[in-house]
C-alpha cells in the first residue's frame, strides 16, 4: 500500500520528541502530559490537573479546533507529549499538532483496501508512543511504526488477513520494549488474540489466542469445532500493573453473537478479563464475566487499576463497570472475584454467586420471535472509558438505561461474511435515558448520578480540579465529582463518540473533545 507523508515540521521537532518506558510507568511526576491511552498504565483517566476547577469552569471557552475532512465518526484519543498532540483520524490518519495552536506539524496517511469487512465505521481510537516512535493499528490490521519528530514511516506488519473480516481499531499499549495490541472484526467469526511485538524491529515476539486451540485448556468449553470461529476480538486498549507486571485486557463477545445453539459450552476466553505477562504472552488469569454470552456483551471495555479497602483490608484490584449490567472488582494479584452488583437495570441474571458468576434466569435468551431483556444489545455501557478520581476514591461511569428485543437467526459461517446469528430490534414501550453514575469503588454501591435525556455513546475524565467531564448526543459538560451538580455545559453542534482528556502546554490547562468531524479543545483566559 503507498502512503503518503505531508511534512510541515519545525526543527524544534526534531529534538523532543523522546519518551522511554519509564516516562510513562511515572506519568504522574509529569501531569502536564497525556502519554498513553488512559494517560497512565492504570487506565483511570485522571488528570493531576487542576488549574481548571470547580471555581472557574465556567468560564472554559473553545481555545482552538481542528476540522476533519472524513465523515467517519471521530474517535481518537490523543496523546501529548511536551507541546505536541498526537492523533488519528479516521479512516487512517496520523496527525501531530500544536498543542497549543493547533498548526499541523505533519501528516500521515495509510491507502486501504476498497474491500475492508468492517461491522462498526472505519474508526480509530488512538495510538502509543515509545522513544521517539508512534505506534497505530490499521484498519486493515496492520501495526506500523512512525517517526514522531516527521511522520516518516519506519515499519508496517501484517497481523492477520483482513479479507477474512480482521480488523483493527483500538490504541496499541507500549510496555518497557514492547507494543501490545488487540485487533477487532468480531462479527466475522475470526479468532482473537492479544499480540506482542518488537518496538524497534515490528517483529511479533508472542501471540496468546483468546480461543484455546485443541489441547489447550478451555478448548472443552466450545462444542464441537466452533472454536475456530468463536471470535472473543479485543476491540479496544488493555492497562498494565508494574509492580506485578501483567497486563490486563477484556476480550469480546463469543461468535455467532446470538445463536449460542452452534457453540454449547462457557466459550472460554470471550468476555473475559485476561491477566498476562507481557514478557512471553503467557497467561496468568482469567475471569470470565458472561459465560456462554448470547447477547453481544462484549467485555473489551478499559479496566481499572486500584486500590480499594474491603472488609478492613486494603486490596489491589481491578475494577470493571461491564456491558452486561453488572459492576465487578476483582482482585488483581489472583484474580478472585471481591465484589459485584447491578449498576443498571437487567434482567437476564438473578445475581452473581460468591464466585461472581451470573445466575441465569432459564428463559432469558434470544428466541425465533424476540425476546425482551435488560440491558439492550450497547449494554450498560460500552467501549468508551470509564474513569477513577483516587481523591474521591469513585468510579464514574456513564450509563444507559435501555432494553433491547433480542432474536436468534441462522448461523452459518462463510469466511469473510457477517457471522451474527440474529439481531436486536429496539423496544418501542419505554423512554430510554443515560445517565453519569458515581460509584464506590470497593462495592460498585451508587453515590450519585447525573441524568441525561437519552443513552450517551462517549467515555468521561475526571481531574484534581474535582470535576468530571462527559458529554451527552451533542452537548459537552462538566460535573462536581463529589455530588454530581452541573457546573459547566457547551453545546458542539454535532454528536461525541469519544473520551476526553486535559493535557498542559506553556503553564496552562487544556480540556479536549472530538465532536462531529473535529476536534475541540477548551481553556480558560
Amino acid at each position: 500500500m503507498k502512503t503518503l507523508v505531508c511534512l510541515l515540521l519545525p526543527a524544534a521537532l526534531l529534538a523532543q520528541v523522546n519518551v522511554p518506558f519509564d516516562r510513562i510507568r511515572d506519568a504522574n511526576k509529569e501531569p502536564g502530559n497525556w502519554l498513553t491511552y488512559s494517560r497512565d498504565y492504570y487506565g483511570r483517566r485522571y488528570s493531576p490537573l487542576d488549574q481548571v476547577n470547580t471555581s472557574n469552569v465556567s468560564k472554559l471557552h473553545i481555545a482552538w479546533m481542528r476540522q476533519v475532512d472524513e465523515t467517519d465518526t471521530f474517535e481518537t484519543s490523543p496523546i501529548v507529549v511536551d507541546g505536541t498532540l498526537f492523533e488519528t483520524e479516521p479512516p487512517n490518519i496520523v496527525e501531530a499538532l500544536d498543542a497549543v495552536t493547533g498548526r499541523s506539524l505533519w501528516s500521515y496517511r495509510k491507502e486501504l483496501p476498497k474491500d475492508l469487512r468492517l461491522c462498526c465505521g472505519k474508526v480509530n481510537r488512538g495510538l502509543a508512543i515509545l522513544g521517539n516512535t508512534l505506534y497505530y493499528a490499521s484498519l486493515d490490521a496492520h501495526l506500523i511504526a512512525l517517526d514522531a519528530r516527521t511522520g516518516n514511516l519506519r515499519w508496517d506488519v501484517t497481523m492477520a488477513d483482513y479479507k477474512n473480516g480482521y480488523s483493527s481499531t483500538g490504541a496499541p499499549l507500549a510496555v518497557k520494549d514492547k507494543i501490545i495490541t488487540g485487533m477487532a472484526g468480531g462479527e466475522y467469526g475470526v479468532r482473537g488474540f492479544i499480540d506482542g511485538y518488537d518496538a524497534r524491529t515490528g517483529k511479533r515476539l508472542w501471540r496468546f489466542y483468546t480461543i484455546p486451540a485443541k489441547g489447550e485448556p478451555g478448548n472443552d468449553t466450545w462444542a464441537g469445532e466452533s472454536w475456530k470461529t468463536g471470535s472473543a476480538t479485543t476491540w479496544v486498549t488493555g492497562v498494565y500493573d508494574p509492580e506485578t507486571n501483567t497486563v490486563y485486557w477484556g476480550t469480546g463477545n463469543p461468535g455467532p453473537d446470538w445463536n449460542g445453539d452452534v457453540r454449547k459450552g462457557d466459550n472460554l476466553y470471550s468476555d473475559c478479563l485476561i491477566a498476562l505477562d507481557p514478557d512471553t504472552g503467557a497467561k496468568k488469569w482469567h475471569f470470565q464475566y458472561t459465560p456462554h454470552d448470547v447477547n453481544d456483551w462484549d467485555s473489551t471495555q478499559t479496566p481499572i487499576l486500584a486500590d480499594g479497602t474491603v472488609a478492613g483490608q486494603v486490596r489491589k484490584m481491578v475494577v470493571l463497570a461491564n456491558r452486561n449490567g453488572f459492576y465487578y472488582a476483582l482482585d488483581r494479584v489472583t484474580g478472585k472475584f471481591i465484589a459485584g452488583r447491578p449498576y443498571v437495570k437487567q434482567t437476564w441474571a438473578t445475581g452473581l454467586d460468591e464466585a461472581g458468576r451470573p445466575m441465569r434466569v432459564p428463559d432469558a435468551e434470544p428466541t425465533v420471535e424476540g425476546k425482551l431483556i435488560w440491558p439492550s444489545l450497547g449494554g450498560g455501557s460500552n467501549w468508551y472509558s470509564s474513569t477513577y478520581n483516587p481523591k474521591t476514591d469513585l468510579y464514574y461511569v456513564n450509563v444507559k438505561e435501555e432494553a433491547g428485543i433480542y432474536h436468534k437467526g441462522e448461523a452459518e459461517y462463510r469466511a469473510g461474511a457477517l457471522f451474527n446469528g440474529g439481531g436486536q430490534r429496539d423496544y418501542k414501550d419505554e423512554d430510554p435515558y443515560g445517565a453519569v453514575r458515581a460509584l464506590e469503588v470497593a462495592t460498585g454501591q451508587l453515590r450519585w448520578e447525573y441524568k441525561l435525556h437519552r443513552p450517551s455513546h462517549s467515555g468521561l475524565m475526571t481531574t484534581a480540579g474535582g470535576l468530571v467531564f462527559g458529554s451527552n448526543l451533542s452537548s459537552f459538560f462538566a460535573l462536581d465529582a463529589q455530588n454530581g451538580r452541573l457546573l459547566w455545559r457547551f453545546e458542539t453542534g454535532s454528536g461525541i463518540d469519544a473520551n476526553p482528556i486535559s493535557y498542559m502546554s506553556e503553564g496552562k490547562q487544556y480540556i479536549v473533545i472530538p465532536a462531529g468531524h473535529a476536534l475541540l479543545v477548551f481553556g480558560l483566559d
